[in-house]
């Protein structure tokens, strides 16, 4: 895709631009899209790391990353997303694979747990997450955990 930029950053190396778009992005689609009125800014952002596609000033695609210990005993990848023009490009496996790698180089642990909605079961399965019996709703959204070891 023309035009199109990766970054990763942590919290305080975002420009107040990126930032907000960041933010419009995940409320976008979390909030507005998905019909689920909740705090979007619950905390957790300031120990994240950010990675996204960008075109131009528009998020294509998002997630956050933490190191073990913060959101599960595991690193973990969460707020995943591709915002609606963006989507049908693939450019969620990419942002999957570059997750995984950064938590590969940065924690040396290939152990990642995450929070899935049921319908990306399959999508996360592609890249060895299993589901580990754990199921519930979160946000009136049915989710299951899930741990790629």
């Amino acid at each position: 895709m023309d035009d199109l930029s990766w970054h990763c950053k942590e919290f305080d190396q975002f420009t107040i631009t990126e930032l907000y778009a960041v933010l419009e992005a995940r409320v976008n689609v979390f909030v507005v899209e998905q019909n689920c009125p909740y705090p979007e800014l619950s905390g957790g952002d300031e120990q994240a790391i950010h990675i996204w596609a960008q075109k131009q000033n528009q998020i294509a695609a998002y997630c956050r990353v933490f190191a073990p210990g913060i959101k599960y005993e595991q690193a973990s990848i969460g707020r995943v997303l591709t915002t609606l023009p963006f989507r049908q490009f693939g450019l969620g496996k990419e942002l999957i694979e570059r997750a995984i790698q950064i938590i590969e180089e940065r924690f040396k642990t290939r152990d990642i747990c995450i929070s899935a909605q049921d319908y990306l079961l399959k999508f996360y399965g592609e890249f060895g997450f299993k589901p580990t019996g754990k199921s519930y709703l979160e946000d009136g959204i049915p989710h299951s955990e899930m741990r790629r070891e």
